[in-house]
């Protein structure tokens, strides 16, 4: 095929989320194809974003700048809304609903992979705490069991510091059939039912 230096760049593409050696060849190939318009570009941009790109001190983000543009932002409400990953914060702000402040753990407690309290970015959020005051505080982790566990844990580390806690509502999702769903989200949708 090509040479080494084609085979590295293929690996890594291959070992990116989705992608296998198939989809890395395609994409390689027309990187390679358009050369000037694509493959420079990107690599100007990769090269870029590995210069510049850190992680925030206040609320773990990613961004060129430090503290990141949310938490800068004096418009953002005095709120924080904790998450898993920079992906859920990122997936929040597509969203456009939600314009207060986040907190990003770096992953949820789990038992099986070893990942415990001292693991997390929790120490930073209860200093947040001490230094914010926040109005409320969301728990968006993921309806996992990891996940419940962590916003089970938090709930509880945070009770003390006088904020309200709350989270995201969980169940059915839009256009889901109910005779397809599992019996924990089935349960937790009629928990969190709200009158129409």
């Amino acid at each position: 095929m090509g040479g080494p230096e084609l085979e590295r760049l293929i690996n890594l593409f291959a070992k990116l989320p989705g992608l296998g050696p198939r989809s890395a060849r395609r994409i390689v190939l027309k990187l390679l194809r358009e050369r000037e318009t694509r493959l420079v570009p990107l690599a100007e941009a990769m090269q870029a974003v590995a210069a510049s790109v850190r992680t925030c001190s206040v609320c773990g983000n990613l961004d060129s700048c430090d503290p990141c543009m949310i938490c800068v932002n004096p418009a953002r409400e005095k709120r924080i809304c904790v998450v898993e990953s920079v992906a859920d914060l990122w997936a929040l702000e597509r969203a456009l609903i939600y314009r207060g402040a986040y907190h990003v753990l770096g992953g949820s407690l789990s038992a099986l992979a070893g990942r415990g309290p001292e693991d997390l970015a929790i120490g930073s959020l209860l200093a947040r705490l001490e230094r914010e005051r926040p109005e409320e505080i969301i728990l968006a982790m993921p309806a996992t069991v990891d996940g419940a566990a962590t916003g089970h844990y938090l709930a509880e580390k945070l009770k003390g510091y006088g904020v309200p806690i709350s989270r995201l509502a969980q169940g059915v999702p839009m256009g889901g059939a109910l005779e397809v769903l599992d019996e924990g989200t089935l349960a937790t949708a009629l928990r969190a039912r709200r009158l129409a």
